[in-house]
């Protein structure tokens, strides 16, 4: 381009460059002094100038990396739907639902099995249902779904993402909220910093959420039906340069053996997973050989539990 510049207006290859070099320097560094620019383009045509401007913004863009939103902001994750309990003066349910607050938007995931209690616990933790923005159901198991249609009463203006193996009969209740949904069947990023895993599984389908904050990878699942490694692992596939800080949530281990366990405790110290809450239908002793493993990077999680990053 800089030849072709340089056919153009008769100047030399080295004086077109030269003024490159100052453009960018220029457009770049906005403080260094101005008086180069203008010694080496004085003189310089107008028709000169907006050809050599229009390759320094090139140079300029061929050198300028994808940008990445920041994940130097505050993120909560507010457990508001358990069957183990933090905060006594929350009700407890066999189930799970999380909010998840991040600046640009507040997010479910799950919603409990009782409404009722869900939007109870909500009230009591300061989150208004009207404040949702969006709503994320794991799969389709009643002690995951079944505060959605209370919830939708008082707040319909959401968008539910759904895993795509629902029935139909889920849609049209949504629709009937004036609610909107959309299927997942593959991973995407629903807001910033925030990406469902897409569903996974084979007889019972699931998708879980993975958070990008300023620590790492947060990971929450609903019941892990599918295995609490193998999603972890799917969050490294999403953004494979970054760390799992945590994974949180249900993982369906009520009635795994100790040896079960604990090789899938060290599934997640291969994995380099930094801390766990394990909850919901997890199982005690789960709880139990986390904790002596993990030590104070154990977080006992249940309702009422409020984690910030």
């Amino acid at each position: 381009m800089i030849e072709e510049v340089s056919g153009k207006t008769g100047l030399t290859k080295r004086n077109v460059e030269n003024v490159v070099d100052a453009v960018v320097e220029t457009i770049t560094n906005p403080l260094k002094e101005e008086l180069q620019i203008v010694k080496i383009i004085r003189g310089v045509s107008l028709s000169v100038l907006v050809l050599v401007f229009g390759i320094s913004y090139v140079a300029i863009a061929q050198t300028k990396k994808p940008a990445r939103k920041s994940v130097e902001r505050k993120i909560s994750i507010i457990s508001v739907y358990d069957n183990y309990q933090v905060n006594p003066n929350l009700t407890t349910g066999w189930g799970f639902g999380c909010v998840i607050r991040i600046p640009t938007k507040n997010i479910l995931f799950d919603t409990g099995g009782n409404s009722s209690i869900l939007l109870s616990n909500m009230e009591k933790m300061s989150v208004d249902p009207k404040d949702i923005d969006i709503v994320v159901i794991s799969h389709i198991h009643g002690d995951h779904v079944g505060g959605l249609n209370g919830f939708l009463e008082r707040n319909g203006n959401v968008k539910v993402y759904i895993p795509a193996s629902f029935p139909d009969s889920i849609r049209e209740k949504i629709k009937s909220y004036g609610a909107e949904y959309q299927d997942i069947k593959d991973s995407i990023q629903i807001s910033d910093n925030v990406w469902t895993t897409g569903e996974m599984g084979t007889w019972i389908k699931e998708q879980s959420l993975v958070l990008d904050t300023k620590e790492g990878l947060v990971v929450i699942t609903g019941c892990a039906h599918p295995g609490v490694v193998n999603i972890t692992e799917k969050a490294k596939q999403i953004l494979p340069d970054r760390n799992i800080y945590l994974v949180m949530g249900g993982f369906h281990l009520g009635s795994a053996s100790d040896l079960e366990l604990k090789s899938i405790i060290k599934g997640f110290r291969n994995l380099g997973v930094k801390k766990a809450a394990p909850s919901h239908c997890s199982g005690d002793r789960c709880r139990e050989l986390f904790k002596e493993e993990y030590k104070e990077d154990y977080i006992e999680n249940g309702v009422g539990n409020l984690i910030e990053l």
